[in-house]
């Protein structure tokens, strides 16, 4: 892995699977990170993100750590540099206490208009659709599968588009989504195999089942509360644990295009 020149302080906002991944390059690339997020993310791909710190106090993924700590604790552990730092809390007293170099938003709501947050450090990156470099943001790069990893300096990103990627044939009818809000409640594991019907998890009294066979690449952790129509389930239908774990394609080219806007900022003159 390449390192880069200057150590940023950087935070990343959003533990999901694009969050973890940009977190994790930039980990490596030599900058110092921490990752917020809500105390019970609904984070389903938590094989392949930092998500489960969050109720753990610790995860690895793909040899780097992450770490549950309360935000008094990230300076020292930055200058440290031997685990990524996870911090809740109020996203302005978040920035106050680690005056960041960069922010990067990494939430990918898809569904939602960003918040404006350029000013809110040196440099501002939105991943995803609605994202405006040059208005809300400074910087968008693009997580459509089209451009993947795009830099884009002027203007917004691809729109969403309907459908998500097939996998063996699978797009949309691998996903379960929380057909009323409560409390979801499961013993199920990522990678864990499971037929098709068989029941993985409950919504207060609502049984939840897999639509098809597979593995669970994606499962919402349990005892946390949900909304409804939140994605809370994930069939990979290919059937191998091992695609269900470390970095993934996607977040890892989406993790490349942020490390190339972040040294290319900072080697401008």
């Amino acid at each position: 892995m390449t390192r880069s020149a200057v150590a940023l302080r950087v935070l990343v906002r959003g533990i999901g699977d694009i969050g973890s991944a940009v977190a994790h390059r930039l980990f490596l690339a030599g900058h110092m990170v921490v990752v917020h997020d809500v105390s019970q993310p609904t984070n389903t791909r938590r094989g392949m993100a930092f998500a489960d710190a969050m109720f753990d106090g610790r995860t690895t993924l793909t040899g780097v750590d992450a770490m549950r700590v309360n935000l008094d604790a990230t300076p020292e552990l930055l200058l440290r540099h031997s685990v990524i730092p996870v911090v809740v809390g109020e996203v302005a007293s978040v920035l106050t206490n680690i005056k960041p170099d960069v922010l990067v938003d990494a939430r990918v709501r898809k569904r939602e208009h960003p918040d404006i947050q350029r000013g809110l450090a040196p440099l501002t990156i939105g991943l995803g659709p609605n994202f405006v470099a040059g208005e809300t943001i400074d910087v968008v790069v693009e997580t459509s599968w089209e451009e993947l990893g795009r830099v884009i300096r002027h203007g917004s990103g691809l729109p969403l588009r309907g459908e998500p990627r097939e996998i063996a044939g699978h797009a949309r009818d691998r996903y379960v989504y929380a057909p009323v809000a409560g409390t979801l409640f499961t013993a199920g594991a990522i990678g864990q195999k499971v037929t098709e019907h068989e029941v993985i998890a409950r919504i207060d009294d609502t049984d939840l089942a897999a639509p098809l066979s597979g593995v669970l690449r994606g499962l919402t952790h349990d005892g946390v509360l949900v909304a409804a129509r939140t994605k809370v389930m994930e069939i990979d239908p290919r059937g191998d644990p091992a695609l269900v774990h470390g970095i993934g394609e996607r977040p890892a080219r989406i993790a490349e295009g942020v490390l190339e806007a972040i040294d290319s900022a900072w080697s401008r003159p």
